[in-house]
This record gives C-alpha cells, structure tokens and sequence, in this order.
C-alpha cells in the first residue's frame, strides 16, 4: 500500500537540505479559521476510522514523531488524537536508553513498542534517536566499542530501513513526521515555559544545553532524511512554527492514511445476535 501523496513528502532518494523548507510556511493551507474547520473535521474522521481499525484487527498505524526540543511532538499527539477511543492507541515516549538497553542492539526496545495490529501507536521521539542525538553526541551515547566505526551510522540507517520494510509487510503502515522548527521559534517557546507556572514541568536542562549544537542536529536531522525516506515509509517535513499549520497538515495525512488502509469491523458470528427481542 502506498502512503498519502503530500508536497511534503521527501521523496526516496531526495537529498534533504533543511535550509530551503520553511518551517514558517503556511503553502497549502488555508486561511486560519478555515483551516480550523478543516481540522475539527480531519479529527472526526480519525476518530471513525480509528474504531473500525480497532474492531477489524487486522492492520496498524505508526505514527513516528520526531524534532528538535520543543517541536510540538507532546501538542501533535494531544491534537490530532483528541477524538480516537484511547484503549486502541498506544503512545511510547523513548528516553535515554538504560544501562541495560544500551548493551542491546539498538533497535531492541523499538521492537517491543509497535503497536499491535487494530491499534495506532506513537513514537513521541523513536529509533531514531540512535542516529541523531547519538551522533551528535557519539562521545557518550555510544558504546567505547562502536565509535571508532565509520560505517556505523550507514548501517544503522540501514537496520531501520529494513527494521520499517519487515513492519510495513505485516502490516503495519507507518507515517513519520519531521516537525520541522526555526530556532527562533524554539527560543520563544522555551521563553513562554519559563513564564508560565504550569508549563514549568515541560522545562528540562538538556532544551538549553543542546541548543549550542543547532547546527549538528540539523546536519544530522538532513543525513536521516535523505537515507530513510522510503517508498513504505516516507518522511514528511512538516512546517511547524505555526502550531495551527503543523496540526493540520498531520491530521491530513493521518486521515488520508487510514482512508486509504480503509479498514472494516467484521461481519457479526452470530446473525441470530441481531434478532434478540428485549422484555
């Protein structure tokens, strides 16, 4: 099954400069209060569908989320699945690996997170962490051992491209958005956290500490992008300074996912179920 047609879709093989997509852009999308309407309807769709994808059990979606601190991967979440039934969702937040995942190969603790067929999971961050902030910071995100590898992070993306290959023939289709921010827009953000007395929990030492190494992540953001956008599982750069415009174009194309995967309850066993009279 192929995924959503999108002009923000990386195509397989593209190489992905980061600096010629702004994440400021609003191309495509309509007006606000429009684009509000839009939304509210893309939602009631996830919503339907999500239930018919629960009852049929045959098929899953993965949602994989991935940015820079303050990208709005916990707000996307929150948004385009404020209408599905919770007990068929599963989100999984992947933090630093532990002193036993990280002797793991690394693809370890993704596996046990997909979700089960009949179910929508999220990667608030994911596996690929493992090629992002474990290569800008290789000095302590990787093993003694692996570091002094020059083909380790080919490999790697190699792994996931196969790792997605073997979940997309089980049926898992899989949907990965690049919450694509300015650094002004981030700075903003993490400003109104500091103000704001109940988004004080939101605030964290590594959001400061990794902004000196901007420009890394995104050098390291771009080498992901073009290595794992794959015809099954292609990256979609998603323009993300205008939390509005990032809400739309996901719940879009989360739509046009489970439209085209286009699942259905079963029939019921017993037709005899149907005809029971009520005292």
């Amino acid at each position: 099954m192929k995924p959503p047609k999108s002009a923000l879709q990386v195509k397989p093989g593209r190489t992905v400069k980061l600096n010629k997509f702004d994440p400021a852009s609003t191309h495509g999308v309509p007006e606000r209060e429009e684009a509000g309407m839009c939304l509210a309807e893309y939602l009631k769709g996830i919503g339907t569908w999500q239930d018919r994808l629960y009852a049929q059990g045959t098929q899953a979606l993965l949602i994989v989320l991935q940015g820079m601190d303050a990208a709005g991967k916990d707000g996307t979440v929150r948004t385009v699945l404020q209408e599905v039934n919770p007990a068929g969702v599963r989100v999984t937040s992947f933090k630093v690996p532990s002193s036993i995942e990280i002797k793991q190969d690394f693809l370890a603790r993704i596996h046990v997170a997909v979700p089960p067929r009949g179910y929508i999971g999220v990667f608030n961050r994911s596996h690929y962490e493992d090629v992002l902030v474990a290569r800008v910071h290789a000095d302590k995100a990787v093993v003694p051992e692996l570091r002094e590898r020059k083909d380790l992070w080919e490999e790697r993306f190699e792994s996931i491209n196969n790792f997605e290959l073997h979940l997309s023939r089980n049926r898992v289709r899989i949907l990965k958005f690049f919450l694509h921010i300015s650094p002004e827009e981030q700075a903003e953000r993490l400003r109104a956290r500091q103000h704001d007395p109940e988004k004080h929990w939101k605030l964290s030492r590594g959001d400061f500490e990794q902004r000196p190494f901007w420009g890394q992540y995104q050098a390291a953001f771009e080498k992901m992008l073009t290595a794992t956008s794959t015809a099954h599982a292609p990256w979609y750069i998603i323009p993300s300074d205008r939390k509005w415009v990032r809400n739309y174009h996901v719940a879009k194309l989360v739509l046009a996912q489970l439209e085209m995967m286009a699942p259905e309850p079963p029939v019921v066993a017993d037709p005899e179920l149907l005809t029971i009279k009520f005292e």
